[in-house]
This record gives C-alpha cells, structure tokens and sequence, in this order.
C-alpha cells in the first residue's frame, strides 16, 4: 500500500519534472531555432508560433516518455526506488521518438528543414541540438525534480 506522503511524493516530482521539461524546452526551442530554416524565412509571428507549437509537443513527448517509463519499468516505491533505471528509459524513449520525429519531419514530410549550420549526426541523420535536447534536459529535469 503507498502512504500518502509517497503519493504526494511521486506527484511533487512529476509536477516538478514536467514544469522543468517547459521552461527547459521553451528556451533551447527558441535557442536553436537559427539552426532551422524558419530562422531565414519565417516571420517573427511564425517563428514565436513554431516555438510555443514546439514546446507543447516537448512537454508531451517528456511526459508520455516518462509515464511509458514508469509503466514499465516503475513501481509503487517511485521515486525512492528505481528512479535511476526509470530516468533512464525515459531518456531512451524521448531520444528515440526524436530521432525518429526529425527524420519524418525533415526527410519524408519536409515539414520543417535544416540550416547548413546544424550538425548532423551520421547514420541517423538528425539534428545533434535536438538530440542533445533529449538528452540533457529529462536528465537536468528528473535530477532538479528529486532533489
């Protein structure tokens, strides 16, 4: 049975986790969005849309990547057991459906396109500023969220 003070446990971390993943979010979108095409031909109505548009999915993915995380690989103890093997998988999840969500929006869809600034990380073909994105910041959220 989870006492209440680790119900509110459990849920002070999510609210944190995800209030960290939004500001976090809203910064590096609108931190690297000179590295995208928008930067050169887009207005500055479109650019501000893209990025709140953008941060709103981020959000999504982070929470979904962790709900998916904590289903699996969870139990009743979160966060004061196995919150480093949870972190993890749900590092792995977003990083993935990154990957993913780059190469059909920029190679299939063409819904957004890189600069020639952005790196690009051979073999899967995506943006290294979002990569790092989904890898630095659930670690930097779940880290501030516990603490």
């Amino acid at each position: 049975m989870i006492s209440l003070s680790g119900t509110r446990n459990w849920l002070q971390v999510l609210k944190r986790y995800l209030l960290f993943m939004a500001l976090g979010n809203l910064v590096w979108e609108f931190a690297h969005m000179p590295l995208y095409t928008v930067w050169e031909t887009g207005t500055t109505a479109q650019m501000i849309l893209y990025g709140l548009h953008c941060t709103v999915g981020d959000v999504l993915i982070a929470l979904s990547a962790l709900v998916i995380a904590l289903f699996v690989f969870g139990t009743q103890a979160w966060p004061g057991e196995g919150y480093i093997r949870v972190g993890i998988v749900a590092v792995i999840v977003g990083l993935g459906y990154t990957i993913f969500s780059e190469w059909l929006n920029v190679e299939v869809r063409e819904a957004w396109a890189y600069r020639d600034l952005m790196p690009v990380v051979p073999l899967v073909n995506a943006g290294l500023t979002p990569m790092l994105q989904w890898i630095m910041l659930p670690i930097a959220g779940l880290w501030w969220a516990r603490r």
